[in-house]
């Protein structure tokens, strides 16, 4: 058992009927390193908070009064870290093992590494093609519209699929499904940039940390993610990703 602690955050809206398997898997496979699960709730309608904190006392539950948006979610439990380390974790995420403390193990080994980012399957074990370059035009239009399992040969550049094997690789870019953070990188940036309701806030992010710390991409550790597309499926959702793809590149600048 390590001698510091960890923390985790979850942001759930009205994920009554989907969020206790993600909180069971990471509560039972994270053994360990002491850790804290935060659940930041957006102003649910549907009973969540209150349903997680009768079914899980364990867990710390935020109410944060009004749906800010996910980074916002997530930046809502800075002013409670008192952790070394600290996850950023999906409502759809499981674990299948102490995926958290392996990383810690990794991140003990370098104080400048600033984010990890595991390799993230779907629950079936296929890989998810996720983008650890910089968007560009050409990426996001590809990542975007793209079908089927075979990559591209666009989407292996952005995801860089060409890298074999379990060695770590420095990324600029990473899932904001499950993102583990050193605390205080995390705080030092302010969290994740709250212009963005959500979508692409993990992006700038990681190319933020990745301007002062290490980004790492550690493909021997492994979550799964029940990644279902959303934005591709539902109008409102298909707006905010556009809305944040355009304020990603007003901060950034375009490139194609």
């Amino acid at each position: 058992m390590k001698d510091y602690t960890v923390s985790g955050c979850i942001v759930t809206y009205n994920s009554k009927d989907k969020i206790s398997p993600t909180i069971k898997s990471v509560l039972e496979m994270t053994k360990g390193v002491p850790f804290t699960l935060y659940i930041v709730d957006n102003n649910s309608t549907d009973g969540t908070a209150d349903f997680i904190e009768a079914t899980f006392p364990e867990v710390v539950v935020i109410r944060a009064g009004r749906n800010s948006g996910f980074g916002a979610g997530h930046n809502k439990v800075i002013p409670f870290l008192k952790s070394k380390y600290h996850v950023v974790i999906n409502p759809d995420i499981l674990l299948r093992e102490d995926s958290i403390t392996q990383l810690c193990e990794y991140a003990d080994t370098d104080e400048k590494i600033g984010l990890l980012s595991p390799q993230i399957r779907f629950e079936d074990g296929r890989l998810q093609m996720l983008g650890k370059r910089n968007p560009t035009v050409r990426y996001l239009g590809d990542h975007f519209f793209h079908k089927g399992d075979e990559p591209s040969k666009t989407m292996i550049e952005y995801c860089m699929l060409d890298k074999k094997g379990d060695e770590p690789f420095p990324v600029t870019n990473a899932t904001g499904c499950f993102m583990f953070f050193r605390t205080f990188v995390f705080m030092e940036l302010g969290g994740f940039d709250e212009r963005f309701f959500m979508y692409l806030e993990d992006c700038d992010i990681a190319r933020r940390t990745a301007e002062k710390y290490k980004a790492l991409h550690i493909p021997a550790v492994t979550v799964y993610h029940l990644w279902e597309r959303e934005s591709k499926r539902n109008y409102k959702l298909l707006m905010i990703h556009i809305e944040s793809i355009l304020k990603y590149f007003l901060k950034w600048g375009l490139k194609f």
